[in-house]
Order: structure tokens, then sequence, then C-alpha cells
């Protein structure tokens, strides 16, 4: 872990306790992830009670303790999109990845998670990768956006 890049995340935020979920989410999209160590070092320049910090890392989805993949797949399973085909949508992601919902490929190269919306219901079935929203799929787009990830 880069100390320095935790602490320069820190220091943009003045190191005010009040911006803890920015800094975190700083952080989160920095490493993909939430490491120990970075919790351990924002909590001492915070001065905030590790306990807190592991509250607020654990209440939000947008955190993870654990290492997530280069890229992150969010499929929507939503009613609008679920009846539209989401389940397919997922079927045919999981074969390419060769992973389930809420785990890392070996590669670090994908991380696949479900939700219950993204706020797109009209463009359903709806896949997000890397904040980028893709909607209307069909298993045959879905593989062939997936094509296109290094």
């Amino acid at each position: 872990m880069d100390t320095a890049r935790i602490e320069s995340i820190i220091d943009s935020h003045d190191g005010e306790a009040s911006s803890l979920i920015q800094i975190l989410l700083d952080i989160q999209n920095e490493l993909h992830w939430l490491p120990a160590e970075a919790l351990q070092l924002v909590s001492e320049r915070l001065q905030v009670p590790m306990s807190r910090i592991q509250h607020t890392a654990t209440f939000y989805k947008a955190f993870s303790l654990v290492p997530k993949g280069r890229h992150e797949i969010n499929i929507c399973m939503g009613t609008a999109c679920h009846v539209r085909g989401a389940p397919r949508v997922l079927e045919v992601v999981q074969n390419i990845t060769g992973i389930q919902p809420g785990e890392t490929d070996p590669d670090m190269k994908f991380s696949l998670d479900t939700v219950n919306c993204l706020g797109c219901c009209a463009l359903g079935p709806v896949m997000e990768i890397d904040e980028q929203h893709l909607g209307k799929l069909v298993p045959d787009t879905a593989a062939e956006v997936l094509k296109k990830y290094e």
C-alpha cells in the first residue's frame, strides 16, 4: 500500500473528520478496496475511533474490505430489469468471467455484483461497468461488451 498516497488523500480534505466518507470513497477509488492499513492510517490521522471507521466502511455498499477487480460489474436485478431479461444477462456474464455475484476473478480483472436498482429502469436490463451504464442489453451484447475490457 502506498502510504504517501493515502496521506495525500487525507490531506486533500484538510484532515477533517467530517470528511470521513469522502476520504474513504477517494481511497476506494484509488485502490479498489479499503485495506486495513489504510483504515488504520485514516483513524490515526483523523483521530476517529477505528470502530467508527469500520462501521462506516461496512455500512455502505460502495466500500469493500476485500480487493476488487480492475473492472467492477454491477447488474441490475430490479423488477423492470428482471422482467426484461437481466437473469439471462447475468448468466452470460457469469459464464464469461467465471465468477458469481460477490466474487472477483483470480486475475483481479473483474468483480461482479448484483444490485436492486441502478436508477434507469426504462433502459432495462442494465449493466454498469466501471460506472458506465449500458442499457437494453441482451446476452450477446453483454458478451461483446466484456470482450472490450483488458
